[in-house]
C-alpha cells in the first residue's frame, strides 16, 4: 500500500490580503507626499522665469531709466503676459510703489494643477511673496 504525501505550495488568501493591505497603507501615505514634491518641483519653473524677466527689466532700466509693463520691450513674445518655459505659470508686469519709473512688480500666476500652490511675486526692490523655495 502506497501513501502519497502532498506538499502544499503557494500563499494563502489571508497572506495575500495582508500584503494588499500593506501596499494600500503605503500608497495612502506616499501618494500625497509625491504630489507635494511634484508641485514643489514645478514651482522652480515660475521662479526661473520671474528671475529671468526681472534681469531683463533691470537691463531695460539701466538703458531707459524706467521699467516697463510691456514685456515686448524687454524681448519677450507677448506684451501683457508671457508663459514660463514649461507653461506652469504666466508672468505679468505692473507698476508698484511710486510708479513704473521707480518700481516694477512681476507676478507669476500659477496655471492648471499648479494653481493649488498659489502665485509668486517679485518686485524690483527684491520683495517676494508666495511659496518661494
Amino acid at each position: 500500500m502506497m501513501t502519497a504525501k502532498y506538499r502544499v505550495q503557494g500563499f494563502t488568501l489571508m497572506e495575500l490580503m495582508i500584503v494588499v493591505a500593506i501596499i494600500g497603507i503605503m500608497a495612502a501615505i506616499g501618494l500625497p507626499q509625491y504630489n507635494q514634491q511634484v508641485v514643489s518641483a514645478k514651482r522652480a519653473d515660475g521662479v526661473q522665469m520671474l528671475t529671468r524677466v526681472m534681469a531683463s527689466q533691470e537691463r531695460y532700466f539701466a538703458n531707459e531709466i524706467t521699467y516697463t509693463t510691456d514685456l515686448t520691450d524687454i524681448g519677450l513674445a507677448s506684451a501683457a503676459a508671457v508663459s514660463s518655459s514649461e507653461s506652469h505659470y504666466k508672468i505679468t508686469a505692473t507698476a508698484c510703489g511710486g510708479g513704473i519709473g521707480q518700481c516694477v512688480l512681476l507676478t507669476a500666476v500659477a496655471q492648471g494643477p499648479q494653481s493649488a500652490d498659489g502665485d509668486l511675486t517679485l518686485n524690483s526692490r527684491g520683495a517676494k511673496t508666495g511659496n518661494w523655495p
